[in-house]
């Protein structure tokens, strides 16, 4: 593989674009869904028939999509590569009744999700996206997704003169101190009328939101060198984004041996992914199902291609910080821009075991990109992914990896510019393997 510095700098600038349209799952899903139909992949409605043409698909459900391409397949018992990912990451979501007012001021009531590292979202200009469920006037309701890319929203840090404990770390009360304000005044304000107006329909006729906050300060090349990246979301837009890129390439490449190549990106893994569209669902196992009797196979031809499969569960890793080097296992440094990363766990928070790892290694080496491993320290818990539940659900031999990044969790997390390229060939590479 040929790697100059303006295709590093193109997959940078190529995330940078995806993390700027991409503010929740939902238009994270609809933006892959853009780039996967500009490649001559076919949306398909789970509710219809589907074809039974080999070709280029993907489905979307919520804010999890699952593509695939039966191109280079030679029948239902083909083998399947398919790369794991999730698409949503923690924020404040707005509730159901969210208008208060206090002291003279105009709040929403919001309720964390995920992970939230909740001091890094204060004093930062938030905007509200996501999706509303509204009347389509035949007596049902229809979906439309809405962005609101100005400084609405704030959440004030209190001066450190009048809480000088500040100083050594604050502390939050999720319902007291959280609370964005986004006017003055004594009345409450409406979010259903705000909302409705940016839509262009009646109050009446907004029926619920999925709303979230997002950052509205742009991703961004920053450093000496500009040999990294700031921006929100990179857990775990970053890998949303670099298997998109890989089925892309993979399906335009093909594989050296039939093989179908699977993309599946899942919303609600930062809250344990049990919903109808997270992956712990069926909605995987359902597809995989669909494609194979697609190709004419029954749910045994479905089990024997499952049997000779490998999953890739993409989520990022902890690079290793200079100022908490102790925080880390000393036998296993993680580089920024050092290449993708292979997350082993003996007690199976990552799925990875030897026949996984010799996989994804594989893969690095057919791309010609270096990989490293991360392991948590012995006396730290662990984090997960999809990957295990994955494996479970599937029966497939599964391998966690990811990208080395620092700040995870935070409202703006840091990769490396090098590693996005490396992270896109590597997949594409583990997708049609040699």
């Amino acid at each position: 593989m040929t790697v100059t510095s303006a295709t590093v700098t193109s997959a940078g600038q190529g995330l940078i674009d995806y993390l700027g349209a991409s503010p929740t799952p939902f238009h994270a899903v609809a933006e892959t869904g853009r780039q996967l139909g500009d490649a001559g992949f076919v949306a398909l409605d789970e509710r219809a028939q589907w074809p039974t043409e080999r070709g280029r698909y993907f489905v979307i459900r919520g804010g999890s999509l699952i593509a695939w391409s039966t191109e280079s397949s030679d029948g239902p018992t083909s083998r399947m590569r398919i790369v794991g990912a999730h698409t949503d990451s923690p924020n404040f979501r707005i509730k159901p009744q969210p208008d208060l007012t206090r002291a003279g001021w105009q709040l929403l009531g919001v309720e964390s999700y995920g992970g939230i590292i909740a001091p890094s979202w204060l004093d930062r200009d938030l905007g509200v996206a996501g999706r509303v469920t509204v009347r389509d006037g035949d007596g049902g309701a229809k979906e439309r997704l809405f962005r609101i890319d100005e400084a609405i929203l704030r959440i004030s840090r209190l001066a450190i003169h009048l809480d000088r404990s500040a100083r050594d770390g604050e502390q939050f009360n999720a319902q007291q101190h959280l609370a964005p304000h986004w006017g003055i005044g004594d009345t409450c304000s409406d979010f259903r009328a705000y909302l409705a107006s940016v839509l262009g329909i009646e109050a009446g006729d907004v029926l619920a939101w999925d709303a979230m906050t997002f950052d509205l300060q742009p991703a961004a090349f920053i450093g000496r060198d500009r040999e990294l990246i700031a921006g929100a979301r990179m857990d775990n837009l970053a890998t949303s984004y670099a298997g998109t890129r890989a089925i892309i390439a993979a399906a335009e490449e093909g594989p050296a041996v039939p093989t179908t190549q699977v993309l599946a990106l899942f919303d609600h893994e930062e809250i344990g992914s049990m919903s109808e569209r997270g992956a712990f669902s069926s909605f995987l196992t359902t597809v995989l199902e669909r494609i194979t009797t697609s190709l004419g196979g029954t749910r045994e031809d479905m089990h024997r291609a499952l049997a000779a499969s490998v999953v890739a569960s993409g989520d990022m890793a902890h690079a290793t910080h200079p100022n908490y080097a102790d925080r880390h296992e000393p036998q296993h440094q993680i580089a920024m821009n050092g290449g993708p990363v292979l997350k082993v766990n003996t007690n199976l928070r990552y799925a990875t075991d030897s026949v996984g790892a010799a996989a994804f290694s594989l893969a690095c080496e057919q791309a010609d990109v270096p990989v490293q491993t991360f392991v948590v320290r012995s006396d730290l818990p662990c984090g997960s992914t999809v990957g295990p539940m994955t494996s479970a659900l599937t029966g497939v031999t599964t391998v966690d990896f990811g990208a080395p990044t620092l700040s995870m969790h935070s409202v703006r997390e840091l990769v490396g510019t090098q590693d996005q390229q490396m992270y896109a060939a590597a997949l594409t590479a583990f997708l049609s393997p040699a």
